[in-house]
């Protein structure tokens, strides 16, 4: 029996990794910080979508007993479509809140 390894969940999003490995120098870099941003959240979206159409993809396969799918290949791919939903759902929420504080504080 193979064992999901933890490291598989790196692949998550490699935007964010790549990203953060990014330093920016201060000054001009904001339009293209803000660029990089824009970049990195329309990739996770991507991701995002990409690993649901995935995970759907082999749900109806597998109930359609294709032989080349199996259970744990489908419950991966839905796990990981999950997380992948939650990172970015957890992303938005950070983002409102950092709005809302930035939004209330006095001037």
């Amino acid at each position: 029996m193979a064992f999901y390894k933890m490291d598989r969940v790196s692949h998550i999003a490699p935007a964010f990794a790549s990203a953060l490995d990014k330093p920016k120098a201060l000054g001009g870099a904001q339009k293209s910080a803000a660029s990089d941003f824009s970049s990195t959240l329309s990739g996770l979206l991507e991701q995002t979508s990409v690993a649901q159409k995935k995970a759907a993809d082999l749900n109806r396969a597998l109930q359609m007993d294709a032989p080349d799918v199996s259970l744990e290949q489908t419950v991966v791919a839905m796990n990981e479509a999950s997380l992948q939903f939650q990172l970015l759902v957890q992303t938005r929420n950070k983002l409102v809140q950092s709005y809302n504080d930035i939004m209330n504080m006095p001037v």
